[in-house]
């Protein structure tokens, strides 16, 4: 388990009546500050999932050796907020009809998906998944829906960009044209 803080809380003392559930749609900095707020989630880690390297740093991920993907590591209290309303709260805030890349970061590393840690994690994903095809919304899904290997968690400065670096994260998070993307997506926000 790592040391990491996770919005002041290390994953060592989350209380018995957590659950965790890891996501990844595109860069963790905006996954992460998505999640955060979301009522009933307790706080958010970025790391790197599905790759072949073992304790792998930005610096090779980014470099799209490694074949991990940037996601997000999810604390939150089930009392609150249910993995399905997780899972609604992820597509609201993904572009699932693009393979490999999310908003202006493109390759591999980027890729979406949903880790899932147990078999009801995995028939609620792929539920939701098959109900938004069926909406007829998208003709296609590219976010993968694969069980969880082991998450790295991301290096410190990585952890609470948004809040540590406002100013820097809202110019990526623009300029990366996240939000104008989401909105043609599903709305208004």
């Amino acid at each position: 388990i790592s040391g990491c803080l996770l919005a002041g809380v290390s994953l060592a003392e989350t209380s018995p009546r957590t659950a965790t559930a890891i996501f990844a749609s595109g860069c963790f900095w905006c996954t992460e500050a998505d999640f955060e707020k979301l009522p009933g989630v307790v706080g958010a880690e970025s790391g790197y999932i599905d790759g072949k390297t073992v304790n792998p740093s930005y610096e090779q991920v980014s470099a799209g050796t490694t074949g991990h993907t940037e996601a997000v590591r999810i604390v939150y209290d089930p009392a609150k907020v249910s993995y399905v309303q997780l899972l609604d709260h992820f597509w609201k805030n993904v572009d699932p009809t693009v393979k490999n890349r999310q908003f202006c970061d493109i390759g591999s590393q980027y890729r979406s998906g949903i880790y899932w840690q147990t078999e009801s994690e995995r028939k609620a994903a792929e539920e939701s998944r098959d109900a938004l095809l069926k909406s007829g919304r998208f003709k296609e899904i590219h976010t993968e829906i694969k069980a969880a290997t082991i998450f790295y968690p991301a290096e410190a400065y990585h952890q609470d960009y948004y809040r540590k670096n406002p100013i820097r994260y809202g110019y990526y998070r623009n300029g990366c044209g996240r939000d104008a993307r989401l909105q043609q997506l599903w709305g208004t926000r």
